[in-house]
C-alpha cells in the first residue's frame, strides 16, 4: 500500500518522531552492526544519531537508506509500545553502549522502567508517542536532507557519532514547497552573497567566528547602527564607551560568572594576577555608570546606551557565517528607572522596535519568555520576584492589546523578556530584538536613588535591544534582501561605467559630485567591453548603474539603468541626485 498523505491526523511532532524511529529501523536493516544514539523530532523534521564503526555515511547514501524507509512504511507495522523494567532494559540494550548510558542516566533520575517501541523486527529505547502504524506515515511527505558529524552528548569529550537529517510534512505538497524555500535560502545564504558582494571574510588566522568587515560590508554595518542610533535617541537614550574586558569580580556580582562562565573568553595579563574576562554583554558595566553618582528619583529614568564590542566562546561547531559569531556589538541599551516608570519605557522601546522593522519591511511577533520554576538553578533570584517581574510583562502586553505567546524556560538569567520574533522574506523566524525586566542585578549591586520621602530605593532595570546584534542582523538581511538592498542600506549606491578611456576622467569628477551630495558611488572604468562592465554591476546588484559616454560627458542628461531593469532610462544630474538623496533620507 503507498499512502500519498497521513491516513489520520497525527500531531506533526508525532509523525517526525515516528520516522526518526522509521529511519533507525532501515539503517539497522542496511548496516546490522550499527549502534544507536539518539532520533528526536526537530523543526521541520527529524534526525538520528548512528555509530557505523568505521563505516563514513554521505549524502550518496542517503537515496537508499530512504527507499527502505518507504519499504517499511509500506509494510504498514504497527508501533508497539512496552514497558520494561531497567535490569530487563539493559539486557536488551546490551550490545547498545549509547542505549546503556541513556538508561543509566533515567536511572539516576529515579526511574524503574523505561518504554520501547517496537516495528517489525525494531527495537528502539523510546519515550515516544509514535503514530499507530507505519501505514500512517505520509511516505511521499519525508526526506533525508544530509548527513553531519555530532559528538554524543554534544560532548567532544565523546564519539563522534553520524547524524542524519530528514525533513518531514503531512503531505507532498508542503514537503515540495518546503524543499522549494530551501532552495531559495540556499541561494539567499548571506555566506555565499557576503563574499560574493565583497561585504566580510573570514581568516584562519584571526580565527573562527572573528569577522573582517570590507569597505563595503563596514559601510552597510554602519547603516545598521545609524539607524538604531538615531531610533534610540528618539526615546532618550545617551551613549557611552566601554572598555571590552574587565576584572572577574563584575561578573561575580552580577551572577555571570557563576551562570555564564563557559560563554566567557578569558583575558591573561603578565602584570597582575588579577583574573580578567572579554566582556559577553554590557549591562554589569553600565550598571557602574549607574553607581557613580548618588541618584535621585528626580533623575530617573536614566537612559544608557551602549556599541561596544562583545566577546562569546561559542562552540566552533555551532558557528554560523554572521548569525553566530565570536565577536559581535549590540545596538544595546539600559535603563534604570522607578517601577511606576516601567511601563512607559517599554511602550516608547516597543514603538521603536516597530518603526525599525516596519523599515526593514520584517513581520514580527512577541514571545513571552519566562523563566522555569521547575528549574530554580539556572536562575538569579527568588521565586517571588520573578513572579512580580512576568506578572509586570504580561499585564504591559495585555494593557496594550498586543498579543503574545509564552515560552516556558526561555527567560534570562536575571529577568523575564519580550522577545521580538521577526520573520524574513521566506517566512523564517529570527529572535532578533528584546526588552528585559530585571528587579534582580539593582538588588546585587545595591543600587539605589533617593525616593521623594527621602528613603533609598531600587531601582528596576530595562535591558533592551532595537535589532540586537548589527552584525547578526546584517546576515538576516542579506538573505531577506537576497542582497538587493534598499538605496539608503546598498554598500555602493550608484556605479558609473565609462564607455571607453576618454570618458574616465569625467566619470572620477561625476563620482566625486555624487560622493559630496551623499550617494556612496563607485567607478568602473577598466579595459573592457560595457556590456560586461553592465553584467558585473547587475551581479553586484547596485540599485542605480550609470553608463557615460559622450553624450553625457558632453552635458547631456544621465543615462541610469535601475537594478533589476531591461534599459537604462534619461534623467538630468540634479533631479537624479535629488531623486537618490531623498530615498536614502527617508530610507525608501
Amino acid at each position: 500500500m503507498s499512502n500519498k498523505t497521513m491516513n489520520k491526523p497525527y500531531p506533526i511532532e508525532v509523525t517526525r518522531h515516528s520516522l526518526a524511529h522509521v529511519l533507525a529501523a532501515a539503517v539497522k536493516s542496511m548496516y546490522p552492526d550499527v549502534k544507536f544514539g539518539m532520533g528526536p523530532a526537530i523543526e521541520n523534521g527529524f534526525y538520528y544519531d548512528f555509530d557505523l564503526e568505521g563505516k563514513v555515511l554521505s549524502v550518496e547514501d542517503l537515496p537508499k537508506i530512504e527507499a527502505k524507509m518507504k519499504e517499511i512504511i509500506n509494510a504498514g507495522d504497527k508501533f508497539e509500545r512496552q514497558e520494561i523494567v531497567i535490569e530487563a532494559a539493559r539486557e536488551l540494550f546490551k550490545d547498545q553502549q549509547y542505549k546503556l548510558d541513556i538508561i543509566d542516566d533515567l536511572e539516576e533520575e529515579g526511574a524503574k522502567k523505561v518504554s520501547t517501541y517496537q516495528l517489525g523486527d525494531f527495537t528502539d529505547l523510546c519515550l515516544g508517542p509514535h503514530v499507530e502504524s507505519a501505514k500512517d506515515l505520509p511516505v511521499d511527505g519525508f526526506k533525508l536532507a544530509k548527513v553531519a558529524g555530532a559528538y554524543w552528548k554534544g560532548s567532544e569529550k565523546n564519539p563522534m557519532l553520524a547524524r542524519v537529517y530528514g525533513v518531514a510534512f503531512s503531505s507532498k505538497k508542503e514537503l515540495d514547497g518546503y524543499l522549494k524555500n530551501i532552495e531559495e535560502a540556499e541561494k539567499r545564504d548571506h555566506r555565499k552573497l557576503g563574499k560574493e558582494l565583497d561585504l566580510f571574510v573570514f581568516s584562519e588566522l584571526v580565527g573562527p567566528g572573528l569577522p573582517l568587515y570590507t569597505f563595503k560590508g563596514a559601510a552597510m554595518r554602519r547603516e545598521i547602527i545609524n539607524f538604531s542610533r538615531e531610533l534610540q535617541k528618539k526615546i532618550g537614550y545617551e551613549e557611552v564607551h566601554t572598555p571590552n574586558m574587565n576584572k572577574a569580580e563584575l561578573f561575580k556580582v552580577s551572577g555571570h560568572y557563576e551562570k555564564y562562565l563557559d560563554c566567557m573568553f578569558k583575558v591573561v595579563s603578565n602584570y597582575t594576577e588579577d583574573e580578567y574576562f572579554l566582556k559577553p554583554m554590557n549591562c554589569p558595566q553600565h550598571t557602574q555608570i549607574y553607581a557613580s553618582q548618588k541618584r535621585s528619583y528626580k533623575e530617573l529614568p536614566i537612559r544608557i546606551a551602549d556599541f561596544a564590542n562583545l566577546y562569546r566562546d561559542e562552540k566552533p561547531g555551532e558557528l554560523a557565517g554572521l548569525t553566530r559569531v565570536r565577536a559581535f556589538c549590540q545596538d544595546d541599551g539600559h535603563c534604570f528607572c522607578r517601577e511606576d516608570q516601567v511601563k512607559e519605557e517599554f511602550k516608547s522601546i516597543l514603538g521603536v522596535i516597530n518603526e525599525a522593522l516596519k523599515v526593514y519591511g520584517m513581520e514580527y511577533s512577541i514571545r513571552l519568555s519566562f523563566w522555569d520554576p521547575a528549574k530554580p538553578e539556572k536562575y538569579l533570584g527568588d521565586a517571588a520576584t520573578w513572579e512580580r517581574a512576568q506578572a509586570a510583562l504580561k499585564e504591559i502586553l495585555d494593557e496594550n492589546k498586543i498579543g503574545y505567546a509564552i515560552g516556558i524556560g526561555e527567560a534570562a538569567i536575571y529577568g523575564p523578556k519580550m522577545d521580538i520574533i521577526t520573520k524574513d522574506s521566506l517566512g523564517r523566524e529570527w529572535q532578533i530584538s528584546t526588552i528585559q525586566l530585571d528587579f534582580i542585578m539593582p538588588q546585587r549591586f545595591n543600587l539605589t536613588y533617593v525616593d521623594q520621602d527621602g528613603k533609598e530605593k531600587t531601582p528596576a532595570m530595562i535591558h533592551r535591544a532595537i535589532i540586537g546584534s548589527p552584525e547578526r542582523f546584517m546576515g538576516i538581511l542579506i538573505e531577506h534582501y537576497a542582497g538587493a538592498f534598499p538605496v539608503w542600506l546598498s554598500p555602493v549606491q550608484a556605479k558609473i561605467l565609462s564607455v571607453g578611456e576618454a570618458h574616465v576622467d569625467f566619470c572620477g569628477k561625476l563620482a566625486a559630485e555624487f560622493r559630496r551630495a551623499g550617494i556612496r558611488t563607485e567607478v568602473d572604468a577598466a579595459d573592457e567591453t560595457l556590456g560586461n562592465k553592465i553584467r558585473k554591476a547587475a551581479a553586484e546588484k547596485v540599485p542605480y548603474t550609470l553608463v557615460v559616454g559622450d553624450k553625457e560627458m558632453n552635458g547631456g542628461n544621465l543615462s541610469v539603468r535601475d537594478r533589476g531593469a531591461k534599459t537604462a532610462h534619461p534623467i538630468s544630474k540634479s533631479d537624479f541626485i535629488t531623486e537618490v538623496c531623498a530615498k536614502i533620507k527617508e530610507r525608501n
